[in-house]
């Protein structure tokens, strides 16, 4: 089948053919006529199938017709990245040459007054993350009862990512009679229950299972200990030993792990640039130019990447850590094998990475294979930590050695009390201190009442009387 027979407008068959492409994808060839439909989508693809165009291509056509109004967009796209959005953007941008729309990308890390200019024209066609779009919203500078179509695109890392409630908060903005597309790359329970929530009567697009990995990628598996130094060096091996490698990601946990794994890929002169989700926008936008423009041939990033990356010819893909997600697994690998190209994906396992690798093998229905002796995993080992910690703790250190031996060795630091808690005394040691006797109360009693009511004075000591001689002040004798 060719775009022509989708149904497609010739100003949007025109960018098209441009571009360079006949054939549609398989996702864009089911969903964009039932789009054109004005029919609610329910979209179910693996990544790197190019169902990004299979909603960019239909709602330009739908938007050739109308006009929008200030602050009162056409239509929105919520995307769960900066990087997602962006991509979006450039979609809009590349097939959208021949139309006269106005496209505002709303995400974070960039001015305010400047979006607030392209909304106060007037915006066709809304991109946006979630907490954006809703502090544009709160500060009073969008109105959302003229949006006709609603695109919930990347549903499954929405969910990941704790957006729901704000997509739920959004929902309830648009008008009811909207258009929405849902699209996801894996279906858990959780957004089976979203999609019967916000869709109504939707046509179900489903051209690969939930949560597979392409036909198109090779994944291998190589064993290493937890310990950094040795990881790295078997990443080195690894990048070294591929074939045909143009570029690669590199994935990492942690961002402490991006940095040090940078550092030592500098120092051992290979072309390398970072990228995580502290960085600001213009660093983001500027890794990733460079690193598309093949100025950088590895780029190491966090899951922040996993999604937000749309470069066709990836050659391979590194897990330098195992995934915490078997879901991100399947994203992590998707930057390289897309558009029908052949892919490779490396995981590099510890003996602490038992449960993650079990649960990836069973999420994509396949065993992957092990380049090498397969890990023997430990349980202790994965008990006592995280994956990618230490692979064993010191008993004792050289500093505590030497502040003991200071104090007298180790016989005289255990006789010292611990720092914060005062020192217990023993009862024998503590000498006994004799309580003196109270001296015997001088002052007058009281008269104890008598039978016949009057006061009985006959035991009152007159000399400590209060008011007598004796007691008036000298000021007084004056």
């Amino acid at each position: 089948m060719t775009f022509e027979a989708l149904g497609l407008s010739k100003k949007v068959l025109k960018a098209v053919e441009a571009s360079g492409y006949t054939v549609p994808t398989p996702i864009q060839e089911q969903a964009i006529p039932h789009v054109l439909q004005r029919r609610d989508v329910l979209g179910i693809a693996q990544t790197g199938t190019g169902k990004t165009a299979g909603f960019v291509l239909p709602m330009l056509s739908l938007l050739e017709k109308g006009r929008a109004r200030a602050r009162m967009p056409r239509t929105l796209i919520l995307e769960p990245t900066r990087e997602l959005a962006a991509q979006v953007h450039e979609n809009f941008e590349k097939y959208g040459i021949n139309h006269k729309l106005s496209v505002a990308l709303l995400i974070g890390g960039v001015s305010f007054t400047e979006q607030n200019k392209i909304l106060d024209r007037g915006a066709d066609v809304l991109i946006a993350t979630p907490g954006r779009l809703l502090d544009h919203f709160e500060r009073g500078r969008l109105l959302m009862t003229g949006v006709e179509i609603l695109v919930i695109d990347e549903a499954d890392r929405m969910l990941d990512m704790g957006f729901i409630p704000d997509i739920d908060k959004i929902v309830k903005m648009v008008p009811f009679t909207r258009q929405t597309l849902f699209f996801s790359a894996t279906m858990p329970p959780e957004i089976d229950e979203l999609a019967k929530k916000f869709l109504q009567n939707p046509v179900s697009v489903e051209v690969s299972k939930p949560a597979s990995a392409s036909s198109t990628i090779t994944q291998r598996a190589i064993a290493s200990s937890p310990v950094d130094y040795e990881k790295r060096a078997i990443l080195r091996s690894m990048i070294d030993d591929a074939k045909d490698l143009k570029n690669a990601i590199i994935f990492c946990n942690r961002k402490s792990e991006i940095a040090n794994l940078w550092k030592s890929l500098d120092r051992h002169g290979y072309s390398v640039g970072s990228l995580h989700g502290d960085m600001d926008q213009s660093s983001r936008t500027a890794t990733l130019k460079a690193f598309k423009d093949n100025k950088i041939q590895i780029l190491i990033a966090s899951d922040v990447a996993a999604r937000g990356l749309d470069i066709p010819d990836v050659s391979h893909v590194f897990n330098y850590d195992v995934a915490v997600n078997a879901d991100d697994y399947v994203h992590r690998i998707g930057r390289t094998g897309r558009a029908g190209r052949k892919g490779a994906a490396i995981m590099i396992v510890t003996p602490l990475d038992q449960k993650g690798y079990e649960a990836i093998e069973s999420l994509i229905g396949e065993e992957i294979v092990w380049t090498g002796d397969k890990v023997e995993w430990d349980a202790k080992a994965s008990r006592r930590g995280k994956p990618g910690g230490r692979a064993g703790a010191k008993t004792g250190s050289s500093s505590g050695n030497k502040r003991n031996a200071k104090s007298g060795g180790e016989e005289a630091a255990a006789e010292r009390p611990k720092r914060g808690r005062k020192p217990k005394q023993e009862v024998a040691d503590t000498p006994v201190v004799e309580q003196q006797a109270k001296p015997e109360d001088t002052r007058a009693p009281r008269g104890r009442g008598r039978s016949d009511g009057q006061v009985d004075l006959t035991n009152v000591d007159e000399s400590h009387a209060f008011g007598g001689e004796e007691h008036i002040p000298d000021f007084m004798r004056r």
